[in-house]
């Protein structure tokens, strides 16, 4: 399962690496907005879509609410957000834990929230990057599973920065989602990454792992 807002090309990434060895069945892609691009990616790969506008509902809970209802009605054994620009609430979270993947383009806990691309030129950052973690109820605070870096160059903007750090995010999501898949990673009761039944004091570096 998959939710998307826009563009989609995390979504498309999966959807190549699905249709090349990666061990999973998109059961659906749902997006809360019906413009987003993502829905046409879906529909050209026969995964069946959905919108779910959250302007029809008076509140976060409400939405969320009827989100989950959605999702569970396609019994996923993995939710992955791609691009779904929602502030998800508690309760939604929770019913989720140790199965809701989210990617960041941040090397986190560095630059959670928007605009992490300027917010990185601007602090003259030497390296970006981008991460995979579990999602928790903290914004962009849940646990980080994989890390890519990528150099900050001289004359780099926000939008050539931001095209490095996409051509990585491409390879980690599908990679995480294979060792998800595989039951290589999990999250244990402390809230703890497990990677081959090991907690990981730290986050994988894709420079330094093997598929």
């Amino acid at each position: 399962m998959v939710l998307i807002s826009g563009g989609g090309t995390n979504l498309q990434a999966i959807i190549d690496a699905a249709r090349n060895d990666l061990p999973v069945d998109i059961r659906a892609v749902i997006s809360n907005r019906p413009d987003a691009y993502g829905l046409q990616r879906a529909e050209k790969a026969g995964i069946p879509t959905a919108v779910l506008n959250h302007r029809a509902f008076n509140s976060r809970e409400a939405f969320d609410q009827a989100l989950a209802a959605l999702i569970d009605e396609y019994q996923p054994s993995l939710v992955l957000l791609a691009g779904f620009m929602r502030i998800l609430t508690p309760d939604f979270v929770r019913h989720y834990h140790g199965r809701m993947l989210n990617i960041h383009p941040s090397l986190l806990p560095r630059f959670q929230g928007l605009n992490t691309h300027q917010r990185a030129l601007d602090a003259s950052e030497e390296e970006h990057g981008a991460s995979i973690h579990f999602v928790t109820e903290e914004l962009d605070g849940g646990p980080v599973i994989l890390q890519a870096r990528v150099p900050v160059l001289p004359g780099d903007d926000a939008e050539t920065l931001a095209a490095r750090v996409l051509e990585k995010e491409h390879i980690i999501y599908p990679l995480a989602v294979r060792w998800f898949a595989e039951g290589r990673l999990g999250l244990n009761e402390a809230g703890q990454v497990l990677f081959d039944n090991k907690v990981l004091d730290s986050p994988l570096e894709l420079e330094s792992v093997r598929s």
